[in-house]
């Protein structure tokens, strides 16, 4: 699987909440429990308001539902600079 460079924490706050289901948390933010579960996994970043709206489910600010990873980041632009490079 590819590294992530945005990570969360939703499985976990779920869990915490008395074991939220996705299709739960999907009604109370306005999406589908296949988005939810595609955010959960990382395979969809969310809009910003949807981030905020996961946030303020749990009673959390936002950096303890959501992580950037600025390292990986900044690792996969120098490998997409030097493919490009290569060209």
């Amino acid at each position: 699987m590819a590294n992530r460079r945005l990570s969360n924490t939703i499985r976990t706050l779920r869990f915490h909440a008395h074991e939220m289901t996705q299709a739960e948390l999907g009604e109370r933010i306005g999406v589908t429990r296949q988005t939810v579960a595609a955010i959960e996994q990382g395979k969809y970043s969310p809009t910003l308001e949807t981030a905020f709206r996961i946030a303020d489910v749990f009673g959390v600010p936002l950096e303890e539902v959501f992580q950037w990873n600025e390292a990986q980041a900044a690792a996969e632009v120098r490998d997409v600079d030097a493919a490009r490079s290569r060209r």
